[in-house]
C-alpha cells in the first residue's frame, strides 16, 4: 500500500520538475535574450491564446519560428555554444525548473495512489450509457468498479467496441480523458481508488490545497 503522506514529504524536498525545451525541428538556433535565472511564463489566456516567454527563433529556408516557454519557471541552462548554429530536431537548446502547482501536487500524488486503468490503443473513448448516466447525475464516486465490469466504448476508425475494466475493485476517483478527443495507447483512462484508501487520499488533498506554498 502505497504510503501517500511520505510521497508528500518527498515532493516537498524536492517541490520542482525540470524541463528540457528542445528544437521542434532543424534550423539555425538564435537565442532570446535570456539569462541562467530568469523567470519565464507558460501559454495564458482564456483560450491558452498568448505565447509563453520568447526563448528562441529557429530559422529554416528563410522561415523564423518562435519557440516559447511551455510553463512558468526559472531558466537553469542555456545551450548558448549552439547559438547560430544549424541543429537537428529534438536538440536540447535550454531548461527550465518548472516548481509545482498545488494542482500538479495532487495530481503527482493520486498517480501514483490510484490504480491507472490505462488506453489500450490510441482512440477515443466514451462511457457506456448507464455508466455516463451516473456519473452525470450523482458524481465519479458515485460508481463502484470491479474486474470485468464493462465501462467504456472504445471508438476507432468508424468502428466501436466495448472495454470492460481490468483492475482492483474500487470507485472512480479521477477521470483523465474527454469525450471525443483521442488518447493515445498506454494513457490513463481512469483512476480508480480502493474504498479503504479514499479518507486518506482526500486527507492528504485537503493538506495539500491549504499548506502547498506555490511560486
Amino acid at each position: 500500500m502505497l504510503n501517500v503522506k511520505e510521497l508528500l514529504e518527498e515532493i516537498k524536498a524536492s517541490p520542482y520538475k525540470e524541463i528540457v525545451v528542445r528544437a521542434p525541428h532543424t534550423g539555425v538556433v538564435e537565442f532570446a535574450e535570456l539569462a541562467v535565472g530568469d523567470a519565464v511564463v507558460g501559454r495564458s489566456g482564456t483560450y491558452q491564446e498568448k505565447p509563453g516567454t520568447p526563448l528562441a527563433t529557429l530559422t529554416r529556408e528563410k522561415n523564423r519560428k518562435p519557440i516559447n516557454a511551455p510553463e512558468k519557471g526559472e531558466v537553469q541552462s542555456i545551450r548558448t555554444e549552439l547559438e547560430g548554429q544549424f541543429v537537428e530536431a529534438g536538440e536540447e537548446l535550454l531548461t527550465i525548473r518548472h516548481f509545482l502547482t498545488r494542482k500538479e501536487v495532487i495530481e503527482l500524488i493520486l498517480q501514483q495512489a490510484l490504480h491507472l486503468f490505462r488506453a489500450p490503443e490510441r482512440a477515443k473513448y466514451y462511457f457506456i450509457p448507464e455508466v455516463d448516466q451516473k456519473l452525470k447525475v450523482s458524481g465519479k464516486r458515485s460508481v463502484k468498479v470491479h474486474d470485468g465490469m464493462d465501462m467504456l466504448i472504445v471508438s476507432r476508425m468508424k468502428r466501436e467496441t466495448p472495454l470492460a475494466y481490468s483492475g482492483p475493485d474500487g470507485i472512480i476517483y479521477s477521470v483523465y480523458f474527454h469525450r471525443g478527443e483521442n488518447v493515445d495507447a498506454g494513457e490513463p483512462l481512469l483512476g480508480i481508488c480502493p474504498e479503504d484508501q479514499l479518507s486518506t487520499i482526500q486527507d492528504v488533498v485537503t493538506r495539500v490545497q491549504s499548506e502547498w506554498e506555490e511560486e
